[in-house]
């Protein structure tokens, strides 16, 4: 078993990639993780040691004489070169279950869904739900203190969604939060008192008709205008349709000054409210917040100030760059990135593997 140095931290297996096409699990003493597309799936785990000597689970994956091996190997040996622990083997059925609860965190945060697109979105509910029981049968690899090792996070405030849910009568639904109560009560999230749940669960294509295209007010005459994408990366998840382009932006001359109206398409019921938007195009700037709604309105200026009328039908807005979220710049692979986790999601929704979630299951059964 073939190891190397690699941040200062021993590794072992492929070459990973960034997000979002990244997965990841804290693991007791290691962090294991996939490239999310990696037709190998369990065999493409990549495991970096952060204390070798605290993997108590090794010996579940390499045997109890490769366990014993890889702790005398590596856990005093400077981190630097590679080195060769000769006649350790890889046996894959651990992983498994560990490998599904990555690609679940996964879910959570880079999920694509896209009315644009036609990628469903997943129940968030149930996906943490089917989350925390998996992760109590997996509670014996995992670093307790990781981030996302917490069953009770996952199910806080999810009652209510999930017993909406429950009225639908789906037994896998059923089955799923019965088997999530004991570990609520058990984590003091939920309590026994009976709740109100809603006769009608919101959907996200109600939203996006309730919430229609924004706009209204006085007509204003159009200087310019565009369309951009969101860097994933700079921005809360299951906020956004995750197509390219949904970035609308035109520029309008009002009062005799210039302003800008920037227009992000929305993925759910979660709201945009005061995330960051920039335009730049040249020297002129401008900065606002997005509403509810994914809309913002923006003054424009430049180095002497507000950006007149006159300036701005004779500016080139062709360099126009608008910016959506946190000041995190893209990487020069995230279009092709992005594309690779929309036919991911794609091809999970076409063909639930025995990896999906129920979560992904229903989805792929819904009329979207």
């Amino acid at each position: 078993m073939n190891f190397e140095a690699d941040g200062g931290l021993w590794s072992t297996g492929p070459a990973v990639s960034g997000p979002p096409a990244l997965a990841v699990l804290e693991v007791q003493g290691a962090v294991l993780a996939w490239t999310v597309d990696d037709p190998g799936g369990v065999a493409a785990t990549r495991i970096t040691f952060t204390d070798v000597a605290a993997a108590d689970w090794l010996w579940h994956v390499v045997g109890v004489e490769g366990h014993t091996a890889l702790v005398n190997a590596l856990a005093d040996r400077p981190v630097e070169g590679a080195v060769d622990v000769p006649g350790v083997e890889i046996d894959e059925a651990p992983l498994i279950p560990l490998r599904r609860i990555a690609i679940g965190h996964w879910a959570r945060r880079w999920w694509p869904s896209s009315l644009r697109d036609g990628i469903a979105e997943l129940d968030g509910a149930l996906l943490d739900a089917e989350l925390a029981v998996a992760q109590v049968a997996a509670e014996g690899f995992l670093d307790e203190d990781a981030v996302d090792a917490d069953v009770g996070e996952l199910l806080v405030g999810r009652r209510s969604a999930l017993e909406t849910r429950r009225q639908d009568g789906d037994p896998r639904v059923i089955a799923l939060i019965d088997a999530c109560r004991e570990l609520a009560e058990d984590a003091g999230v939920w309590d026994a008192a009976p709740i109100v749940v809603d006769d009608v669960p919101a959907r996200r294509a109600d939203y996006a008709l309730a919430a229609g295209p924004g706009g209204g007010g006085p007509s204003r005459m159009a200087v310019a205008g565009g369309a951009a994408s969101v860097n994933w990366d700079a921005v809360p998840p299951n906020v956004f349709d995750a197509a390219e382009e949904t970035v609308e932006w035109r520029v309008e001359a009002a009062d005799g000054v210039a302003v800008a109206t920037v227009r992000v398409a929305m993925a759910g019921l979660l709201p945009a409210t005061g995330i960051d938007v920039r335009l730049r195009a040249g020297d002129v700037t401008g900065h606002g917040a997005l509403d509810a709604n994914g809309v913002a309105r923006m003054a424009l200026t430049d180095a002497g100030g507000p950006v007149a009328e006159g300036s701005a039908w004779n500016h080139d807005w062709t360099s126009v760059r608008v910016d959506v979220g946190a000041g995190v710049e893209a990487s020069a692979a995230a279009v092709e990135l992005r594309s690779r986790v929309r036919e991911l999601a794609r091809a999970r929704l076409a063909r639930p593997g025995p990896d999906a979630f129920l979560a992904e299951v229903l989805a792929a059964e819904s009329d979207y």
